[in-house]
């Protein structure tokens, strides 16, 4: 039988109960047991893809084109499995099914209402995504905080599955703040007793409380959380702030998480082989180098909208012995007249994937930056396209080259849709997301750092480089470095007068991992770091 693990959250959100999912999914795979990961988001909107970054942060894009919430991005990070489209479940997505479903007569006549139609609909997507994968554990995350309107359908789906798997096989988990009052000079366990005390009156008894609090928390507060909330002594977990969130699985272990986990779900499982993690830690805590890499964006002041990016940033660094640092730029303050003050103290300037006009000039004055000054570069997405304008417009000297997607009149679309795209496609929607196959150049840096000359990497986009400006740009010295198997689509370019100037069509950062990092991030970095040792 298959064990169920739902991970809820009280108090406030953002405590990170994402990291103490992706966490535990990392501990009971080191144990040998096939885990998988969900998330189910209470918010309307059909999947985050049209939700500007400053409510949501990033979308992470799956394998097969699912756009979803960020914290599938650390489910994959820390548990190393390629989640799908049952990994990630909206409001919104479950009344979309449900409402064709009776518009296709499915429902035979019945009045639909929440339960059973809605619940239902909750719960055969948790067991799809069990069924699809033929894992040993499904860790399922309920975003929002226990006491919200639009929780409560999710929280009466999961507590029907209990019901129907058998309590053995199904594992509540609690992650709520425990706050420290200076003035006071302690914690308080009455915020986490008042959102157990809802969480119960919803028929859902936690079986573990996770607490999160900045400090180490006294073992008179566990025992009196332990108490009043009618939990084991031992299933009351703290989870303090780290140095790096890639400790969190190890500090989660040293109260043995995993070890209860198996024990109250009844699983036989090995011991907790974290090795090959603590060989990562230590490359971490062993870094000597400091290099600073610029991000170029327009959501400089939500780090969340680039964290898949900053994130393999920094796993570049581990494989380099560096510590990353990086400078957040807004590229709205970019200009001819401020660019030298604001990047000359950067190693590395990455400009990374987005949408609209706002802030382009900017990031098309970085790109050229980084050209002229023979300063690393790194172009995701949008990323690759600015700096094909830039060096359309400086080096061919097109002087009104420009994307289709800022200037529909434009004359020189060097970025634009192909020949058979629509452009009066829905929002909701990109021409290719999900995982596309890309052919490289040999004697490429793209060649270097893969290794090979066939890849499969996500996208997330819809305009695609121009094709009639492909012969006029290589013959002025841009390479194309990779594209589609049927040559049609330029899937990454190269400046190979430059040291390190790569720009590439798709999200690398997606498919990064802390114990590995990814080949065009750690090559980057690298990069950085030698230009930072010849300064």
């Amino acid at each position: 039988m298959k064990k169920y693990i739902f991970v809820t959250g009280g108090v406030v959100s953002g405590l990170g109960k994402g990291i103490t999912a992706a966490s535990l999914g990392r501990l009971l795979k080191s144990r040998g047991l096939k885990v998988v990961a969900q998330k189910l988001d209470p918010y309307i909107n059909v999947d985050p893809g049209t939700m500007s970054p400053y409510q949501h942060g990033e979308v992470y894009v799956t394998e097969d084109g699912a756009e979803t919430d960020l914290d599938l991005g650390h489910y994959e990070r820390f548990i190393d499995e390629d989640l799908n489209k049952f990994s990630n479940l909206t409001t919104g997505k479950v009344y979309w099914n449900v409402l064709n479903k009776e518009r296709q007569g499915e429902y035979l006549g019945s009045t639909v209402q929440v339960i059973p139609h809605i619940t239902n609909e909750i719960k055969e997507f948790i067991y799809s995504v069990g069924k699809k994968s033929n894992a040993d554990v499904i860790i399922t995350e309920i975003g929002g905080t226990t006491g919200d309107i639009e929780s409560q359908p999710f929280l009466e789906a999961i507590r029907q599955v209990s019901l129907e798997v058998g309590k053995e096989n199904c594992l509540f988990i609690h992650v709520t703040l425990v706050p420290y009052l200076k003035s006071s000079g302690e914690h308080k366990s009455k915020p986490t007793q008042h959102s157990v005390a809802n969480l119960r009156s919803m028929g859902i008894m936690p079986d573990i409380i996770v607490m999160r609090a900045d400090e180490p928390i006294d073992q008179t507060i566990k025992d009196k959380i332990s108490l009043f909330c009618n939990v084991k002594p031992d299933c009351v977990i703290e989870n303090i702030t780290l140095p790096s969130l890639y400790e969190a699985p190890v500090m989660l272990e040293d109260s043995n998480f995993s070890w209860i986990v198996c024990r109250e779900l009844g699983i036989n499982a090995g011991p907790c082989d974290m090795q090959e993690w603590m060989e990562m830690l230590d490359r971490i805590k062993s870094a000597t180098t400091d290099i600073t890499v610029a991000i170029v964006g327009k959501y400089i002041k939500l780090h969340d909208a680039y964290l898949s990016v900053a994130e393999a940033l920094r796993h570049g660094g581990y494989e380099n012995g560096c510590h990353v640092h990086i400078k957040w730029v807004e590229s709205e303050e970019i200009t001819d007249k401020t660019v030298s003050g604001i990047l000359s103290d950067c190693d590395g300037i990455l400009v990374p994937g987005g949408f609209g006009d706002r802030g382009i000039l900017g990031k098309i004055i970085a790109a050229k930056y980084a050209r002229e000054n023979d300063v690393p570069y790194f172009g995701i997405c949008l990323g690759m396209q600015v700096a094909v304008i830039e060096f359309a417009r400086d080096v061919l000297g097109i002087e009104d080259a420009d994307s289709g997607e800022f200037d529909e009149n434009c004359a020189h679309k060097v970025i634009d849709f192909m020949p058979d795209q629509n452009g009066d496609m829905p929002k909701g929607g990109t021409m290719r997301l999900g995982a596309y196959p890309c052919d490289i150049a040999a004697g490429t840096i793209m060649a270097r750092a893969y290794g090979k000359t066939k890849i499969s990497e996500r996208h997330r986009h819809r305009y695609e480089f121009n094709n009639d400006y492909r012969t006029q740009m290589e013959e002025a010295g841009l390479r194309i470095s990779g594209t589609s198997p049927d040559k049609r689509l330029v899937e990454a370019v190269e400046i190979p007068a430059n040291k390190h100037f790569v720009g590439v069509q798709y999200h690398p950062e997606f498919k990064s991992r802390p114990n590995k990092a990814h080949p065009l991030f750690r090559e980057f970095i690298k990069a950085a770091k030698e230009y930072n040792a010849e300064k």
